[in-house]
């Protein structure tokens, strides 16, 4: 039995109260996560971890934005379609209004979240970028116990797109691969029994990676094989419901739920 674990942005500005955007209890959740590789090394056939890697330029950050006395937006400001065709809110770059507007409507008619306007976070290079230490140390345990490489997967550097699935942009770019559908991903998950989740968001990125693998694996047998470790993640604070409403869609698709200290046990 081949069991696959796959962790959302364990990344300090998510998991550390310091962070730039932390997620009030992430910094427990990966503690528990830790824990967990550590007591199952023997068991975990590969880990998948998914980095947030953003730019200051981002359509997402305040930079990006200006209303019409040039002041930028703050952070987790909506902005609608019609915002950006009543001049509420214009690109920054006159250059770029028609590719934003075509944006926002595109995402709008996705139905997934409308373009909220995030605090700078995981910016390449940065410290928030990295995994919160105690994760990278039971990770770089399991690599030499198994003699094995995680499996480190990047998404968000596109600054023209959102990026919240690991599996796909929210709104691909068709000049650059990296935001189309990650095959490779899908096709190694799909080797596995089981599949663990954890991470952050569970009201976003977390949220839409699991769809969006559920999505792509072609037949709702295979969700059953998803675990949702539901002690190693938290939503954005505010979001809960998101969470909610993804927990009880999924399920109820035949993703399982347990948690780090029953998994395997």
């Amino acid at each position: 039995m081949k069991v696959h674990l796959v962790v959302i942005d364990p990344q300090v500005d998510f998991c550390d109260p310091s962070g730039a955007l932390y997620v009030k209890g992430a910094d427990l959740d990966m503690q528990r996560l830790s824990q967990m590789i550590c007591r199952l090394t023997g068991k975990l056939d590969d880990i998948h971890v998914t980095l947030d890697s953003h730019r200051l330029i981002d359509v997402a950050h305040p930079i990006f934005w200006k209303d019409s006395s040039g002041r930028n937006p703050t952070p987790f400001t909506i902005i609608s379609a019609a915002d950006v065709e009543c001049g509420r809110w214009t690109p920054v770059l006159p250059g770029l209004y028609r590719r934003m507007l075509a944006y926002v409507k595109t995402l709008e008619a996705n139905g997934r979240y409308p373009l909220c306007i995030w605090p700078p976070h995981c910016l390449i290079g940065s410290q928030g970028h990295c995994v919160v230490p105690e994760l990278q140390q039971a990770l770089q345990h399991w690599e030499a116990q198994r003699f094995a490489l995680v499996d480190y997967v990047t998404k968000g550097s596109n600054p023209w797109t959102e990026h919240y699935s690991a599996v796909a942009a929210d709104v691909p770019d068709p000049e650059d691969p990296g935001t189309q559908i990650n095959t490779r991903f899908i096709q190694t998950l799909l080797e596995a029994d089981i599949v663990a989740i954890a991470g952050e968001a569970g009201s976003h990125c977390l949220a839409y990676t699991v769809r969006d693998i559920a999505q792509n694996f072609g037949d709702d047998s295979y969700i059953k094989r998803l675990v949702l470790l539901e002690d190693a993640t938290s939503p954005v604070m505010g979001f809960d419901p998101y969470q909610n409403q993804f927990i009880a869609e999924m399920t109820a698709r035949g993703m399982q739920i347990s948690n780090t200290r029953e998994f395997l046990k």
